[in-house]
């Protein structure tokens, strides 16, 4: 399948996006919501504590990553179990599966549109606005270039961990109980909603093995590192693509297994 047709799916899903600019505005207003409670929270965390740095960390240095982390995680949240799981109790599913196009690459292509306007309507203008603000705390550097490299590894390795929940649907046939637990394990060991630098040390040692830390707190990290380590550097991309292949080959014979197992009650 040529990339031309793939971008033909990422035009039509940012028109259909921009038909619904309300569901943007709500998102924004639920996002700063979400932040005003964050900033109250970790600002009696950080007075409790009685220091100004915690874990490395000063209150400042949280209160960014946090807001970056809500930002990221509006821009990169594509929903794929919720339309794996529609598509197969509805039964739409079989046809999807004649397409031409395998069904993972469909998914992702005509949800691709979404990724490009909640970028340019939900991340930069959060990042311009929290640059502005911070007053350079947030380094414009060579780290801006690893940051779009590992948010690129980040969307795939989110898209495979989704099309793995997503795929369970064809088992339980339901999916809201399984998604709502993903999206809890997913933020709360990707740094999304509390820092990975703030968890217990054996729960952090086990956090650096799993996946999901390189969904977000990756590229938050090369993103605010102001004297980046080329190595360093290296290590984190490196550890991102192996996850990238190995949730794609997981989820890749995951599929072939279930489709054996799939059961059509609508359609």
């Amino acid at each position: 399948m040529s990339l031309k047709r793939c971008l033909i799916l990422t035009r039509a899903g940012v028109i259909e996006n921009l038909q619904f600019r309300l569901s943007s505005v709500i998102m924004v207003v639920g996002n700063l919501l979400y932040l005003i409670v964050i900033f109250f929270l970790w600002k009696a965390i950080y007075a409790s504590a009685g220091t100004d740095v915690v874990n490395g960390m000063t209150f400042s240095d949280t209160l960014i990553y946090l807001v970056l982390a809500t930002a990221l995680t509006g821009f990169m949240n594509m929903y794929t179990v919720w339309m794996m799981g529609r598509d197969i109790q509805s039964g739409k599913i079989v046809l999807d599966l004649l397409k031409p196009m395998e069904y993972k690459r469909y998914l992702f292509w005509s949800y691709s549109g979404n990724l490009v306007t909640n970028f340019f309507f939900t991340f930069l203008p959060t990042f311009i606005v929290v640059a502005i603000v911070t007053k350079g705390t947030i380094p414009l550097g060579l780290n801006l270039l690893w940051f779009m490299i590992s948010v690129v590894m980040s969307i795939l390795i989110n898209f495979n961990i989704d099309y793995f929940v997503g795929t369970i649907c064809m088992y339980t046939e339901s999916i809201w109980g399984i998604d709502i637990m993903k999206q809890a394990i997913v933020l709360l060991f990707s740094g999304a909603t509390i820092p990975i630098a703030f968890f217990p040390e054996p729960l952090f040692t086990i956090v650096k093995w799993l996946p999901f830390q390189s969904v977000y707190n990756t590229p938050l990290s090369l993103l605010l590192n102001k004297n980046p380590d080329i190595k360093s550097v290296m290590i984190a991309l490196g550890t991102q693509l192996i996850w990238v292949i190995v949730m794609y080959l997981i989820t890749r014979v995951f599929w072939k297994i279930s489709l054996k197992q799939i059961t059509v009650n609508g359609g």
